[in-house]
């Protein structure tokens, strides 16, 4: 094994564990890092007869008491494994000593992390298609039933944003690098003109087109990275994936060059209008939801660059360009200065 490959694991603990939890193994095991996370961390497993599996664990040192949960993001895919939603199949949770970890079944696909990803899907109608039902697979998360499939006690269902303001200022206090007064500015703002609820529904946090595995000719194989997931206002969902719904000529870029600016995936616009019809929900301010999701992105990156500056991830300071996250969290405060006050 490689040394960044088993960096934060516990290979004999974790052996010890397949073997008595995951069915027909054969030892050793092999871990490889799954780049593409900025929180959890996500290693493939491999025995030695070439069975896979995908392990999560916490990143590396002190961690924020509220993040980071194993049994929680556990116990959400292994609620929705038996619904419409597409999730990789439970296989178990070790909640055992200080580095706790869940495991899945491998879902082998294509995850389009970028632009040049998407040449993996070079005819633009199947982009189209593939985007369509990104939006279609949110919409069926949206339509589960939470006291259906085990999870009405998750979270409370009523004030969602409000919750979401009040938990993600706290985390900016906790774990910022440096002042940003605008910070607390725009959740002030934000925090006066929350929009009225509707139902509450299953929220995943952090959905978008990479959270998404894909199967060979397209399909929604799989969503994963549950780590934000809760209940309340499904609209936060849509505007944070409105965010990071890059399009050809955006001036702000949250993460990477987004596969979605590749010719033939549906416009944000297009996207709009396609999870209004076939979720009949009203958008009307779905202008706001983006304000919230890129404030609340800003400070999620806040986080990533934190714990990368502390090394718990095991990697360098300037390991994929994360000095760069620190420029990308004030523009990210300044796009939802500026969405927050063209609502006015």
């Amino acid at each position: 094994m490689a040394e960044q490959a088993t960096y934060g694991l516990d290979a004999p603990r974790i052996e010890a564990w397949f073997g008595a939890n995951a069915g027909e193994v054969e030892l050793p095991l092999e871990f490889e890092r799954i780049a593409g996370g900025r929180s959890n961390l996500t290693f493939a497993v491999a025995d030695a007869a070439g069975r896979r599996w995908a392990l999560r664990r916490p990143p590396l040192g002190k961690r924020l008491a509220s993040a980071h949960d194993m049994g929680r993001e556990f116990r959400i895919i292994s609620a929705l494994e038996g619904t419409a939603v597409p999730v990789p199949p439970a296989v178990g949770l070790s909640e055992e000593g200080e580095d706790p970890f869940y495991v899945m079944g491998w879902v082998d696909g294509p995850i389009l992390r970028s632009r040049r990803e998407a040449d993996a899907f070079p005819r633009p109608s199947d982009r189209r298609a593939i985007g369509e039902r990104v939006v279609e697979t949110l919409v069926t998360i949206h339509d589960v039933d939470p006291d259906a499939v085990g999870l009405g006690e998750l979270a409370r269902k009523e004030d969602y944003v409000a919750r979401q303001l009040h938990r993600w200022h706290g985390q900016w206090q906790k774990q910022h690098t440096r002042e940003l007064p605008l910070v607390d500015d725009v959740h002030d703002r934000l925090a006066a003109r929350i929009p009225e609820q509707g139902p509450a529904t299953i929220v995943h946090g952090d959905y978008r087109l990479d959270n998404v595995i894909l199967s060979s000719d397209g399909e929604v194989a799989a969503v994963v990275d549950w780590e934000l997931c809760t209940l309340g206002d499904p609209l936060a969902d849509v505007g944070l994936l409105l965010v990071y719904w890059g399009e050809e000529g955006d001036e702000l870029v949250p993460l990477l060059e987004p596969a979605t600016i590749a010719p033939g995936f549906p416009t944000r616009d297009e996207v709009r209008a396609l999870y209004a019809e076939r979720s009949g929900r009203d958008l009307s301010e779905i202008d706001f939801y983006m304000a919230l999701g890129l404030w609340k992105l800003a400070i999620v990156l806040e986080g990533v660059f934190a714990r990368y500056t502390a090394g718990q991830y095991g990697e360098s300071d300037a390991d994929d360009g994360v000095q760069q996250f620190a420029h990308t969290v004030e523009r990210l405060v300044e796009a939802a200065d500026a969405a927050e006050r063209r609502l006015s």
